[in-house]
């Protein structure tokens, strides 16, 4: 007896109703000054769980514990991946129980394979000879990807800082009133913020001390804009002063209507923020 193992198209299924879904659909329906909390999140894998299972179950050759058993032990490990994603690449606020979490969408796994193989014994097997579409399927789902990963980087980087408007300390451009100077309160690193529609890769440099100039850092992962209604912010680049002061930051770009204000760099949420 052969078992059958999920294919690229329903791993491709479940990642992305599991991983970047949730982030992308709290981002279109709730406003930015609402948190996302862990909870609607973590729902989205453990009732996926069964579904997956199911699909599985009815793939399976026809003996009942066989197909069952690996549906459920396939369905709870892609759950497990899932639930690490959010508890140790984006976490998100408030708290959860993983151990429930993922005990709870294996019981579910089980009732959904038993769905799936008793669906699954109905329907007709018929051998599929190879074909183009396989080959169509797997271009498309592949060019989905590259565009949904850009926005799902960006909003879980956001989920994962504190998504409130930054302090400012001063900035360049029209938005910005200090007329290109801040005044930094201590030494270390500080937030370049586009204001905006500002470009997101501007050529940032500080100035200060004399001569010195200070050539700001572009952010390898930028999030998502912070702010909302009258303004929005999104983190660029970072730069690093020595010392408290006054310092000019000078920022070069295509766009004469471009601003951007220096704040504290946004701060990783701690997985157990309340």
């Amino acid at each position: 007896m052969s078992v059958r193992l999920p294919g690229p198209g329903v791993l491709t299924a479940w990642l992305a109703a599991t991983v970047p879904a949730p982030l992308v659909v709290y981002e279109w329906t709730h406003r930015w000054e609402e948190d996302q909390p862990l909870s609607t999140a973590l729902w989205w894998p453990v009732l996926a769980s069964p579904l997956l299972a199911a699909v599985l179950a009815a793939r399976q050759p026809r003996r009942a514990a066989a197909a069952v058993g690996v549906s459920t032990l396939v369905a709870t490990a892609l759950l497990a991946v899932s639930l690490a994603f959010f508890r140790w690449i984006v976490p998100l606020t408030g708290e959860a129980r993983w151990g429930r979490a993922l005990l709870g969408g294996a019981a579910l796994a089980v009732a959904g394979a038993l769905i799936g193989y008793a669906v699954g014994g109905r329907l007709p097997r018929r051998a599929r000879p190879a074909s183009r579409r396989g080959y169509l399927v797997g271009g498309l789902t592949v060019v989905f990807g590259a565009l949904l990963a850009q926005s799902a980087v960006r909003l879980g980087a956001e989920d994962s800082t504190i998504g409130q408007p930054p302090r400012e300390y001063g900035g360049a451009g029209p938005y910005a009133t200090s007329a290109g100077r801040f005044t930094a309160p201590a030494a270390g690193a500080y937030a370049i913020f586009s204001v905006g529609f500002s470009p997101a890769d501007p050529d940032c440099r500080v100035t200060g001390g004399g001569s010195e100039i200070r050539t700001a850092e572009p952010v390898s992962v930028p999030p998502g804009d912070y702010g909302g209604d009258a303004a929005t912010y999104a983190w660029v680049a970072t730069v690093r002063v020595p010392s408290p002061g006054t310092w000019t930051l000078d920022c070069r770009t295509a766009d004469p209507e471009a601003s951007y204000v220096v704040g504290d760099v946004p701060e990783i949420r701690a997985r157990w923020a309340s």
